[in-house]
């Protein structure tokens, strides 16, 4: 078990979790966490149970069951002993921590005029593992460059939750950055390095820590962390000058009207959206004008369960480009 996810769990959780086998423990992507209900991890596109001596069943009876005091203590640690200071994250449903995990939260809702105000009385932890993997978007690459400009397409990265969309993303930002994609006009990689900026909203792209990332995002990248996509997205164009914009999970009508902003201006945009292909994505009300204006360029969908990852390359029009499947570079 990563020596980060360690230090934010309880004691008892930590020691029955750090018994798991390692053939386990390496290929962690998910740990759920609720009270007086089964301990689950969630590995290799499949599930089971944690027994109080670390090992798996699919009985829940033979299973650890989380306690009050254990769920009590694990949300003390994640908010930093602050239940306060995380309102925000807790109206949204999600704390992320350090090293780029997010930890989705379950509980019972409190209503400010219909809408969410905060949880309370929270219950349920899901733990999604962050994982940095260079290389992750080598396979892809090539195919997302604009040789007529010297830069990349316009590109919309596609998938269901834990396909990889956020650790592509992550390691394209490192490629564009450092300038290490296939040469086009002899350039050095000096000179192809592209200036990239990134609206890491929920903290897991760069994983930053004080507003310093911990996973190489690239020599040239900017991060504007914890910020709302379409408002950050906006400072970046007016003061950061990004040549490449990055940003993920995309659905509102307010993150199109940004994306369209940054197209104007002349910045190339990467960014992605949860979905099983394009049609599912061009349904959503909020993208709609994108997809109308027809500007992205290339689409990449991701599909996929455990280990074993297929990458899909469309152009405008839907034309597949090319199919890759191998090992999966990520976890999310």
């Amino acid at each position: 078990m990563q020596t980060t996810l360690s230090t934010i769990l309880p004691d008892r959780l930590s020691t029955i979790l750090s018994r798991l086998d390692d053939t386990v423990a390496t290929r962690l992507e998910e740990l759920r966490i609720r009270e007086s209900k089964p301990l689950e991890v969630n590995y290799d596109g499949r599930y089971a149970f944690v027994t109080p001596l670390g090992g798996l069943t699919m009985s829940p009876t033979e299973s650890y069951q989380p306690s009050k005091e254990d769920c009590m203590k694990l949300l003390d640690i994640v908010t930093n002993h602050s239940l306060y200071s995380f309102e925000e994250e807790l109206r949204r449903g999600y704390i992320t921590v350090r090293g780029g995990h997010r930890i989705g939260i379950a509980g019972r809702v409190v209503l400010d005029r219909g809408h969410v105000k905060l949880l309370r009385d929270i219950s349920g932890f899901n733990i999604r593992l962050a994982r940095e993997v260079r290389g992750a978007a080598d396979r892809v690459i090539r195919s997302l460059i604009d040789p007529a400009s010297d830069t990349v397409h316009h590109t919309l990265v596609v998938s269901p939750p834990q396909c990889g969309k956020t650790t592509l993303i992550r390691d394209l930002a490192r490629i564009i950055s450092e300038g290490s994609w296939p040469g086009l006009t002899g350039q050095s990689v000096q000179e192809r390095g592209l200036k990239v900026g990134i609206v890491d909203e929920r903290s897991e792209i760069a994983a930053s820590v004080a507003g310093v990332p911990t996973f190489d995002v690239g020599p040239r990248t900017d991060v504007l962390d914890a910020c709302p996509k379409a408002e950050g997205m906006m400072m970046m164009i007016r003061s950061l000058s990004p040549q490449v914009l990055i940003v993920d999970e995309i659905g509102r009508k307010e993150d199109a009207e940004a994306i369209q902003e940054a197209m104007h201006a002349g910045i190339r945009v990467i960014a992605t959206a949860h979905g099983q292909d394009i049609d599912d994505v061009k349904r959503r009300p909020g993208l709609a004008p994108l997809f109308e204006a027809g500007v992205f360029r290339r689409y990449v969908v991701l599909r996929g369960v455990g280990h074993q990852r297929s990458y899909h390359l469309y152009d405008r029009d839907g034309r597949s480009l090319q199919s890759m499947y191998g090992k999966a570079a990520s976890v999310r």
